[in-house]
């Protein structure tokens, strides 16, 4: 039988690999993170499908960096056609479009997320990017590259062999966790959370960084919080000339 302690079962020992395989990943890319912004830089964010979810759990998120800027384009975001975000993440040329929404600065860092690593959109933001001057910090399942699961991009790379940094989400092949008494069916996948927890531990390690340096982390305030209004205003004017879904 399977069900939902096991499902939160495997959800927490990804926890406990994360925590102890890529702990000094996680501190490295803090550091590359509060560097860029000690020198007045932001943080960017991308991803397709669902993986464009942990964009949107560090934008303008209580407890986290006011300097992110989330990379969100609607039509890979699904809820626009789950089909059709699906084969647009396999355009070529695609990623170099969406990108040129934004404006990247030489030494910022952009963060690409991708369970697969394997689409053509992922890798071809992350060598963009490259090319703009900006460090890559890739969160993906090291399994697809391990196993050598075929790239879809036209180089015949991975996400992993592009990025500057890369970060393992010690996720399965096919993202589900769980497999069916009797059944090929896998259900519960993990991604998602594994994702978050990476980058909000990211979040952590930079912010950290930031205090260690004597600089006070730009961080929001919870706007239920009494007196959080005037603080995170000043933090949105400091950055909304950045970005522009402030």
């Amino acid at each position: 039988m399977v069900g939902a302690e096991e499902y939160l079962g495997r959800a927490i020992n990804g926890l406990k690999q994360i925590k102890g395989t890529q702990a000094e990943k996680l501190k490295a890319a803090g550091r590359m993170v509060a560097e860029c912004i000690a020198s007045g830089g932001i943080l960017h964010i991308f991803g397709c499908g669902h993986s464009h979810i942990l964009a949107e759990e560090i934008f303008y998120r209580a407890g986290g960096l006011a300097c992110v800027n989330p990379i969100l384009d609607s039509g890979i975001m699904l809820h626009e056609g789950a089909v059709k975000a699906s084969q647009l993440e396999r355009l070529k040329g695609y990623g170099k479009i969406v990108l040129s929404r934004y404006h990247l600065q030489p030494g910022e860092i952009i963060i690409v997320v991708s369970h697969s690593g394997r689409n053509p959109v992922p890798i071809e933001v992350a060598l963009e990017a490259k090319g703009l001057g900006l460090k890559v910090i890739a969160i993906t399942a090291l399994a697809y590259y391990h196993q050598h699961i075929k790239s879809r991009h036209s180089s015949g790379k991975h996400l992993a062999e592009v990025a500057d940094l890369v970060i393992d989400n010690c996720g399965e092949i096919g993202d589900a966790s769980l497999s069916l008494p009797g059944s090929e069916i896998k259900i519960g996948p993990l991604s998602t959370i594994l994702g978050a927890a990476i980058i909000n531990a990211i979040i952590v390690e930079a912010a950290q960084e930031l205090h260690q340096k004597g600089i006070t982390p730009p961080i929001f305030l919870s706007g239920n919080l009494d007196g959080s209004k005037e603080h995170n205003l000043k933090l949105i004017q400091r950055y909304k000339g950045r970005i522009w879904q402030l």
